[in-house]
């Protein structure tokens, strides 16, 4: 009998909430468990990440959904080819304004439940109060859903994120100094850097990603892809260890020892409570005003760690809006084939876990696909859904990117 192969893995994250299912694969033994001495790198930027990935420095790393996309597209310096195998979880950001934007929003009507369309009206009539003022808004990449879901925010509620706002890139740690130093008006960023500004008396979060598209990708895991070329079982294994991951960190009993974990000086340097808003989903929105957010941060039910293919496109699709790649059928056929469903089947079939039996699906809608794998798995997506009642259905791309045109 052959003993079983060990695989060294060198992975780079960045010190943000949804980089828990690397996290806790390392320190609760699970990528041990499936022969992986796997080495945590934290970053200090998504710029480094990508950097270091395109040089060989790491073979997989937590990732913003959309970069893999736009590496395959050739839209980044250092450009190398990148899979994503597995997603990280689902939603996780929320969108943060100084206290003085938003006592001028309060002015005009907004309210501190969350609610993405109520708080938009209320930014749209105090921009157009302050004429003379173009507010500043942060995201922490040009290729980040962050990006586009503000963008597709800020859009539905008609303000135009190109002439009535400024929107700019700061790496995530740096956003509530940002906002302190006033050098921007809000930010939209996830967890725990939204609770860096409520903690701090500086800022105000007025809407979360779960509202602006409940059961929505954030994070994955990108692969270099020679690499997941030349050791698929490494891979494999990997993707088996981040599932069992996610399971245990989805467990409400978990998220006091996953938030200590977090808390500590070689991932987040943050304090362990302030994990504990984004788990739970009871968020400090300021001034010690707790609201629940449903669905805040998903590691793994709803399919949380699925690599899509519709949320591939839907990137994608954002991507053409915004004039960052020309639409053409070549380049919609790299964005659908950066994800890799196949992979993630082949690697978590033996763990008997549903799956999907569809690898992409129409965002927006309700929909349980039937699912495969051991004898009584079950699998329940939704409620899914963008606040403007808008769908996205992949087969009709094109129709969509057209209806998108500003």
């Amino acid at each position: 009998m052959s003993e079983r192969r060990s695989y060294e893995i060198v992975a780079g994250f960045m010190p943000l909430l949804d980089s828990a299912i690397l996290v806790a694969a390392k320190e609760k033994g699970f990528a041990a468990a499936e022969g992986i001495d796997l080495t945590l790198v934290r970053e200090t930027s998504w710029a480094n990440i990508r950097d270091r990935m395109a040089v060989g420095h790491f073979q997989v790393a937590h990732m913003l959904a959309p970069m893999p996309i736009a590496a395959n597209l050739g839209l980044t310096p250092l450009a190398a080819k990148t899979i994503a195998p597995i997603a990280l979880g689902l939603g996780g950001n929320a969108i943060t304004v100084s206290q003085a934007l938003w006592g001028r929003m309060a002015a005009h009507g907004a309210k501190a439940d969350l609610d993405p369309a109520s708080v938009g009206r209320a930014l749209r009539s105090t921009i157009a109060d302050r004429s003379d003022v173009t507010p500043r808004f942060a995201v922490v990449h040009p290729f980040s859903g962050h990006n586009y879901e503000l963008r597709y925010w800020l859009a539905a509620c008609g303000i135009d994120p190109e002439r009535d706002l400024e929107i700019v890139y700061v790496p995530p740690p740096l956003m509530a100094d940002a906002l302190r130093s006033e050098t921007i008006d809000g930010y939209c960023v996830g967890e725990p850097w939204s609770t860096a500004a409520t903690e701090d008396g500086i800022g105000r979060i007025v809407t979360v990603k779960a509202a602006l598209w409940r059961s929505s990708p954030e994070k994955v895991m990108g692969a270099a892809a020679d690499w997941a070329e030349r050791e698929p079982e490494a891979l494999a294994a990997l993707l088996r260890a981040l599932c069992r991951s996610a399971q245990w960190c989805a467990s409400p009993q978990n998220h006091r020892e996953l938030a200590e974990i977090l808390a500590a000086r070689a991932f987040i340097d943050r304090p362990a409570d302030w994990m504990l808003y984004g788990l739970s989903g009871n968020l400090d929105v300021g001034g010690g005003e707790i609201r629940h957010a449903d669905d805040f941060f998903v590691p793994f039910a709803k399919a949380a760690t699925f690599p899509w293919k519709s949320h591939a496109l839907w990137f994608y699709s954002q991507m053409v809006r915004w004039g960052q790649v020309a639409h053409t059928a070549d380049n919609a056929a790299i964005a659908r084939e950066t994800y890799r469903p196949d992979l993630y089947r082949g690697a978590l079939k033996p763990l008997g876990v549903a799956l999907p039996s569809a690898n992409a699906k129409v965002e927006g809608a309700l929909v349980t696909p039937t699912p495969v794998g051991s004898v009584g798995a079950s699998l329940t997506l939704g409620p899914d859904g963008f606040f403007d009642g808008a769908l996205f259905d992949p087969d009709r791309l094109d129709a969509y990117i057209e209806a998108q045109k500003r």
